[in-house]
């Protein structure tokens, strides 16, 4: 079956957030749908540290729609505001700190990933993700 089309304007509701410890992720891409790749709205809460975690198989891309904060990759600390990118080749250990503000970020993923899918912690697993992979 081909791919359709996906067109989301900036005022269309989408599904219901989903609650993921720190995060609040809005799928842009329903599952059905899902070709090769994910995207996500990502949003992470003021006063926040995330559980490190990887992927095995995937690319990932974030771009800071808008707030402030840190995104530690392997290790280091890199200062993250409104229209920054990053791109975290798979492996990177990743998380996120957020001061006063949330961090807003598009997240895509290549090949896609899911809460239940390829997410991988270096520690606690957050509520709502599934056990390493």
């Amino acid at each position: 079956m081909p791919l359709r089309l996906i067109h989301v304007p900036a005022d269309a509701p989408l599904s219901a957030p989903q609650k993921l410890g720190p995060y609040e992720i809005e799928s842009l891409i329903p599952l059905e749908d899902e070709g090769m790749g994910t995207a996500y709205r990502v949003r992470i809460e003021p006063h926040s540290i995330t559980s490190v975690s990887y992927h095995k198989l995937a690319e990932e891309l974030y771009y800071v729609l808008s707030g402030s904060g840190e995104a530690v990759l392997n290790d280091k600390r890199h200062e993250l505001k409104t229209g920054d990118f990053l791109r975290l080749p798979p492996g990177t250990t990743h998380s996120f700190i957020t001061g006063e503000e949330p961090l807003v970020m598009l997240d895509v993923h290549s090949p896609g990933s899911r809460p239940d899918r390829d997410v991988y912690f270096v520690g606690e697993v957050p509520p709502g993700f599934g056990k390493n992979g």
